[in-house]
């Protein structure tokens, strides 16, 4: 058994899809029997969003109380520390995650901006996990060349399975970089039957932030691969709609081009009606950020691994993830509108075999206690 302290956001953004993302992480290690806790820093002013007031501020009692609440249902309840902007610990005290940082195997870094580095210094190790594949090395290689000095770590894992190899155009920024897919707890997600009338869905960030600037080159979000297939719901009889959020949306001119639009902070209001969105839904028809889809980076989607557990097939924009997932049935890897309507009316006239497919990729290739097994002996733990 290892003891394993994890650090990601959860109290500064706790909407149900980045909550489920980390949790497939923290209840696959205590599912495989060890000592975990979750630790997170506010890190700057008004980092707390609240979903129920619609504001980011500095109080961070929503995103607390949502995240004890959410641990408690695993047992993970006393298992938990937040520091907000005034450098005051919640949940566990101070004294005691020094403690655990000192006693810990391995620091999980899965993006707490290094602000946890002083105290895992302690530990036995220390371990990056990159969610944002290119886009991240592309950061740290324009902070090298502006002078500046990056985090040390004793392993880089990165979630763009093809970054470092001679599949991805993306930059390594001088690291090692180990690939890691996704987890899920297939556990968490049931497989019920999808209805004939529901449509193909999905969740997503019209732009997560700005476009970054390497090397002469502009790599984007999803905003800009979306214009390749928004006319899709035009080449299909299975109704299409998304759940989305993010600046300068052009909600009416995709409600013209027949997809239905929701609002994405609704949806994900709570883990409970995400996962609910999910298994209500048909499928998942998914764009990728543009910056993952001009380096071929091999990234697959968290929120696309829930789909597949809970029996939704699933068509997403190709990234290069083929390489590493079988694809044809149950999961399809697209690269234009015409394709992805030829998916999505061959998962629909075969949808059993399709759905019974998605849920056994994700037991095969993405069940936690798998790729969570691997990544800890990969650490020599």
């Amino acid at each position: 058994m290892a003891r394993i302290v994890f650090g990601s956001y959860m109290v500064r953004y706790p909407l149900g899809g980045v909550l489920s993302s980390s949790l497939q992480w923290l209840v696959g290690f205590h599912r495989m029997g060890h000592d975990l806790y979750f630790v997170e820093k506010s890190g700057w002013a008004d980092a707390c969003y609240d979903p129920a007031k619609s504001v980011m501020s500095d109080d961070c009692s929503y995103g607390t109380r949502t995240l004890h609440e959410l641990l408690a249902r695993f047992g993970l309840e006393d298992r938990w520390c937040f520091v907000d902007a005034d450098g005051r610990y919640h949940g566990l005290s101070r004294e005691r995650i020094e403690a655990l940082f000192r006693s810990a195997d391995v620091f999980v870094d899965r993006g707490t901006h290094g602000a946890w580095l002083e105290e895992a210094a302690h530990c036995g190790l220390r371990v990056y996990v990159d969610g944002e594949p290119g886009m991240r090395q592309m950061r740290m290689e324009n902070s090298l060349a502006a002078g500046e000095t990056l985090p040390e770590y004793d392993f880089y894992f990165t979630t763009g399975r093809n970054v470092g190899t001679a599949r991805s155009s993306a930059p390594t920024a001088g690291k090692a970089w180990r690939p890691i897919t996704h987890p899920v707890v297939a556990e968490l997600f049931s497989p019920l039957p999808g209805g004939d009338g529901a449509a193909f869905t999905t969740v997503m960030n019209w732009q997560s932030y700005e476009p970054i600037r390497f090397r002469g080159d502009v790599f984007g979000h999803k905003d800009v691969e979306f214009e390749k297939f928004i006319d899709l719901p035009h080449g299909t009889s299975v109704p299409m709609e998304i759940a989305v959020s993010g600046k300068k949306l052009p909600v009416e001119r995709l409600r013209r081009a027949g997809w239905r639009v929701l609002d994405a902070h609704e949806v994900t209001a709570s883990v409970d009606s995400y996962w609910e969105y999910i298994s209500c839904s048909r499928g998942e028809f998914s764009v990728c950020k543009s910056g993952f889809v001009k380096t071929n980076n091999g990234w697959f989607s968290d929120r696309s691994s829930a789909y597949l557990a809970s029996g939704r097939p699933v068509v997403q924009q190709d990234t290069g993830f083929g390489d590493h997932l079988p694809c044809g049935e149950g999961l399809m890897a697209v690269r234009t509108a015409e394709e992805a309507a030829a998916a999505i009316e061959e998962i629909a006239g075969n949808y059993e075999r399709h759905s019974r497919r998605a849920r056994e990729i994700a037991l095969e290739h993405l069940e936690a206690s798998k790729v969570l097994g691997r990544f800890l002996r990969e650490l020599g733990l």
